[in-house]
């Protein structure tokens, strides 16, 4: 698999929350970090998503914002 990304993560799911179409995973990386990701149910169910599966997390973002009071 190659792409385009630059930030590819390896990470464990943690937990995996269905709804009626969007699941909510949360994956753990080494160190006990957590991301969590907004994908539709059916890829959820497509990629066999469950806790204890090894996932990549893969970052691509074309703005990231940082604010201060």
């Amino acid at each position: 698999m190659k792409l385009s990304a630059r930030n590819i993560l390896k990470a464990t799911v943690k937990s995996v929350s269905h709804g009626a179409v969007n699941s909510e995973v949360i994956a753990e990386l080494p160190g006990g970090t957590e991301i969590v990701s907004i994908v539709t149910k059916t890829s959820a169910e497509q990629l066999g998503l469950a806790p204890g599966k090894a996932v990549y997390v893969v970052i691509k973002a074309s703005n990231v914002m940082i604010a201060v009071d």
